[in-house]
């Protein structure tokens, strides 16, 4: 999630060497057919989760529920435990960008722009998703910073296909953001998901030449997951070294799918329109 990921998300899964030195993993059938499970047990939470967010309720409410529902799928949460991060779901509310820790004590209130963001680990594979929930009524910039962030991911994603780069998806995220206004957080990414909850590649939502322009193949999976904030694009991160914040107070939205390189274009595995 982070551009230092390998540093500050540390891989907690097993993986023998070969596969390490093999970089970017290509997954076979059977490895895809897994990943569409852990996938599946990710956006039925999420679904489930958008559906009963009232305000009153907790982050640590629903960190309980996640994580409750991801082990009556016979999975576990990938989150929990990942170097001592101690929630299912990591839970940001306004202001805050990003792995934001449930806690009992913050409660989510009408206006609320929620980051809800949650893995699955099952059978060895790995599946990632976020949505941002507006709760109630929310402003007329906060409806607008949801469904841009929104719209951002799915113009990354339809640039997905054999033979495209990462930077065609960087562009298309970067161009619709700007185009309305708001700006792309450049101190996170998404990355590549599957047999460890962070993979190379780093997946850029901006135009950059700091990581090589890596060509898609089908077998890659992606996670991918554009951030945006309504005024400056800087974070900071609080005392608790987990939750990031904008500089400025100014609100975030973030959205993430888990994505399949296919020959032809892609498969959104963590379609929650499916489950």
């Amino acid at each position: 999630m982070n551009i230092l990921t390998n540093l500050l998300f540390p891989t907690t899964q097993p993986t023998t060497a070969k596969k390490q030195r093999r970089g970017i993993e290509i997954k076979s059938p059977r490895e895809i057919e897994i990943m569409r499970q852990a996938a599946k047990i990710v956006a039925t939470v999420l679904k489930e989760i958008s559906g009963l967010v009232q305000p009153g309720m907790t982050t640590a409410d629903l960190d309980a529920y996640a994580e409750r529902r991801i082990r009556e799928m016979d999975a576990t949460p990938s989150f929990k435990g990942y170097h001592g991060f101690t929630g299912s779901i990591c839970s940001s509310i306004n202001n805050e960008v990003v792995h934001g820790i449930p806690n009992s004590k913050k409660v989510i209130r009408t206006g609320d722009v929620l980051k809800v963001d949650t893995g699955a680990y099952y059978q060895g594979f790995h599946g990632d998703s976020c949505i941002t929930i507006g709760v109630g009524e929310v402003t007329p910039e906060a409806a607008k910073l949801i469904r841009v962030a929104e719209e951002a991911l799915y113009k990354g994603i339809e640039q997905v296909k054999a033979g495209a780069y990462l930077l065609d998806l960087a562009g298309a995220i970067e161009d619709h953001v700007k185009a309305h206004g708001f700006s792309v957080v450049e101190e996170f990414t998404g990355h590549g998901v599957g047999r460890n909850l962070h993979e190379e590649p780093s997946v850029f939502n901006f135009r950059t030449r700091e990581m090589p322009n890596v060509k898609l193949r089908a077998g890659m999976t992606l996670a991918i997951e554009p951030i945006l904030n309504a005024g400056s694009k800087h974070t900071r991160t609080l005392s608790d070294r987990w939750t990031a914040v904008t500089v400025d107070n100014a609100l975030s939205a973030q959205f993430e799918h888990t994505v399949l390189v296919t020959e032809t274009g892609y498969e959104i595995l963590t379609d929650r329109t499916l489950v």
